[in-house]
């Protein structure tokens, strides 16, 4: 992620930073991690940068001549512009540790390079050489006999390393080098060199070599402390990435735009409308919490129901969601999720939302589903993969569990003989819904409508054309009329695994019951 921000942002190259990747695994810069760990990381970035170049930090060459020769042949295998190897003893210590820095002879280090050299398989592939003279205080005339003889040895760049504050030690070596092979600094402990400065000394490349990961580690450090500090995340919410600049920089887009244009298994992509629109306080116990919030933002153990609704449709795949709030609606907030406002809600009740959802659902992937779902509804992760999977042209969620003892807002009649309460397989082939919505009776009603609708995209087009005939009304209502026509709405059954939020216990039962 890093490398991907890096190049976005400008940057030319990439640097597989040693320091970066031990400080990722929180291990200390000193010959911890193997060469597998490095390479790993470097491959990973190599892929996700391509064809950016990436120069590998590979340390020492992590042993001898011989593990030298294997380091080269993996690294330009996954696709490594350069590596660069320190003159030091292995294992090493980091550069800015305080104390001794050992250095290897000049003979060791040049039998490395002629190996790392006769081992590359490509003339594009390049090897720097990394002198610590300066570093070790050796002094500027060391390192530039050691330099000449890395270049003799065929090394394709010089890395001067140097933590003077002021880069003394750099200046001085490039007022003396001669041999025309191109230096690179890294400019931690002087980060006043510019890249200008940098170019008129005749330096070629300069290395940003642990900004990023120092950046990350602040940053991770004031958000967890101002979230255990407040006890809620909103006091940072305004500062960090939001989901969808993770999406970009995951490749989600072109993740999506493969999937629709390669995967021809499983159902066609699926988008989402919510219906949040409504005030939900028909029921006395509830109706002093939602004074001044919706349902919506409720708190449900750390996230809204919104949230928790939003975050369970992405982790089935659905991640084109809009939220259609309404009563209160400055307060309705979805990460990773879009957000339109009903504000005729009173008057046109949920098909007006099933609208205004619709609208912002215009331009998506052609024959995509729509999956529509009530505000007050909270769904098990495997019920709504069940519905997900199914390739039915108009289906519901239907709870055949019997409603004696409790309301029941929106009864259904489903085909067939089996009783309200009792214990049934479920068909070969889904059954259909005979009746729904106001026109169903207690009498006549065997099932419950649990908050859930997916349609097909031609369907989608028809319903959408009968809610603008409409204008107005509950999704029940609207569902019968495209009955009535003809149209077939099958169910999948259920007995459990969905609360609906509509009084105060049902809001206690859910804080009970959602845990994650």
């Amino acid at each position: 992620m890093g490398a991907k921000l890096a190049i976005q942002a400008g940057m030319d190259a990439i640097w597989s930073s040693g320091f970066e990747i031990s400080t990722a695994h929180a291990v200390p810069d000193a010959s911890i991690l193997t060469m597998s760990e490095y390479l790993a990381a470097a491959h990973s970035i190599a892929d996700a940068v391509a064809p950016v170049p990436v120069i590998a930090d590979c340390d020492t060459g992590y042993g001898n001549s011989n593990n030298v020769i294997r380091m080269v042949h993996q690294f330009e295998a996954a696709g490594v512009a350069a590596v660069c190897i320190e003159d030091k003893k292995y294992p090493k210590t980091n550069s800015f540790i305080p104390g001794k820095q050992e250095l290897a002879s000049i003979a060791e280090f040049v039998g490395k390079l002629l190996a790392a050299k006769n081992a590359q398989r490509t003339s594009a592939f390049a090897v720097i050489a990394r002198t610590e003279a300066l570093i070790a205080g050796w002094g500027v005339d060391e390192a530039i006999r050691r330099c000449e003889e890395y270049v003799r040895a065929g090394a394709d760049a010089l890395l001067v390393h140097d933590k003077s504050k002021t880069a003394e030690g750099i200046r001085a070596f490039l007022a003396k080098w001669r041999p025309p092979v191109p230096v690179i600094v890294v400019p931690t402990s002087y980060p006043t060199l510019t890249v200008n400065d940098a170019k008129s000394l005749g330096i070629k490349t300069v290395i940003y070599a642990n900004q990023g990961i120092r950046a990350s580690a602040r940053a991770l450090t004031n958000v967890w402390q101002t979230i255990a500090r407040d006890g809620n995340s909103l006091a940072v919410e305004g500062s960090i990435a939001t989901m969808g600049e993770l999406f970009e920089v995951q490749g989600m887009p072109e993740h999506k735009e493969a999937e629709r244009a390669f995967d021809r298994g499983g159902p066609p992509p699926t988008r989402a409308v919510i219906l949040h629109a409504g005030e939900h306080r028909d029921d006395p116990s509830l109706a002093p919490l939602t004074a001044d919030v919706p349902l919506a933002a409720l708190d449900l153990n750390g996230m809204t129901l919104v949230e928790r609704q939003v975050t369970m449709l992405h982790q089935c795949g659905v991640n084109d969601i809009t939220v259609v709030a309404g009563y209160r609606h400055e307060a309705v907030s979805a990460n990773g999720a879009g957000r339109v406002v009903n504000d005729a809600w009173k008057s046109n009740g949920e098909v007006g939302s099933l609208l205004a959802g619709a609208a912002s659902l215009n331009g998506g992937p052609e024959g995509s589903r729509v999956l529509v779902c009530y505000g007050d509804v909270i769904v098990e992760r495997t019920l709504l993969e069940r519905l997900l999977a199914s390739d039915a042209e108009c289906m519901v969620l239907v709870d055949r569990s019997g409603a004696s003892g409790r309301h029941v807002r929106d009864r259904v009649t489903v085909d067939g003989d089996s009783e309200p309460g009792r214990r049934f397989l479920s068909p070969s082939s889904p059954r259909r819904i005979m009746a729904i919505g106001a026109g169903v009776d207690a009498a006549h009603g065997n099932g419950e409508f649990a908050g859930l609708l997916l349609v097909s995209g031609q369907r989608w087009s028809a319903l959408r054309s009968r809610a603008e005939k409409r204008g107005s009304g509950a999704l029940p209502d609207l569902l019968a009329d495209a009955m009535r026509d003809g149209d077939v709405v099958t169910c999948l059954e259920v007995t459990s695994g969905w609360l609906e939020v509509r009084t105060f216990a049902d809001y206690e039962m859910a804080c009970r019951m959602v845990t994650s």
